[in-house]
């Protein structure tokens, strides 16, 4: 990401994006070409699966951030099922093929971005959900992609690696999401964080309530369904977040 988009777009999502790019790399270096076959920590996705997605999503993005630019609607996704069939299609290409495609679409985004003029920033697209965004918004999009999945790789990361304000930025967005979706009452008190989050009504009066404390990076981990919950005691289950 480059200085100058740093300083057009407010905010710290240009520095998560870049950072979060670059973890993933890292974590990609890590996992030889026989071992893209082998399941992730994402339910049912192989490693070759997150890399295909991370390699379509950064295309996917890139449609958004061309209709910003030039007006002319460009959806993310020619239609509902077309994200699943090029994720399954990218998972069968070669492991060298996959590494190359999903630098070189991470490459041409930052392209993109950094090309979008400063008056573009604040045009309106539509997400893969159907949600009416600012272009903008497509910058912590990516950023939690390249952040969640380079920990689903299962090769060697954690979220404990993620900065905190990248965590608490997530819990902020799957939380949300979550209860949108009719998530049970839980309230989340990090050990490490000031303040906390809440899943559906949560209010701490009622006996119904569940009460989780742990360090944030922990409480992600679950609210994102990678781990178990945190605690000797069982934890409701949640709704799928993304």
């Amino acid at each position: 990401m480059t200085s100058g988009l740093r300083a057009i777009v407010a905010g710290p999502a240009a520095g998560w994006v870049a950072d979060g790019e670059r973890y993933f790399a890292e974590r990609l270096a890590g996992v030889t070409d026989e071992r893209f076959a082998e399941p992730s920590r994402l339910t049912g996705w192989t490693r070759a699966h997150l890399v295909a997605h991370a390699a379509r999503n950064a295309d996917a993005l890139i449609r958004l951030v061309d209709w910003a630019r030039t007006g002319v609607e460009s959806p993310m996704y020619a239609d509902p099922q077309a994200r699943a069939r090029e994720i399954e299609k990218g998972a069968t290409l070669p492991a060298a093929q996959l590494r190359a495609e999903a630098a070189d679409a991470s490459a041409r985004l930052a392209a993109a971005w950094a090309a979008l003029p400063e008056k573009a920033w604040s045009a309106r697209v539509r997400s893969a959900l159907g949600r009416d965004i600012a272009v903008s918004e497509t910058l912590w999009m990516r950023a939690r992609e390249v952040w969640v999945h380079g920990v689903d790789l299962d090769a060697g990361g954690s979220f404990a690696d993620l900065p905190a304000d990248v965590v608490a930025a997530l819990l902020d967005d799957a939380t949300t999401t979550l209860t949108q979706r009719g998530a049970p009452d839980v309230l989340l008190h990090p050990t490490d964080h000031d303040g906390g989050w809440r899943l559906g009504a949560a209010d701490i009066t009622a006996g119904t309530t569940v009460a989780l404390s742990a360090p944030a990076h922990r409480l992600l981990a679950w609210v994102l369904g990678r781990e178990a919950a945190p605690g000797p005691d069982p934890a409701p289950s949640l709704p799928r977040w993304l």
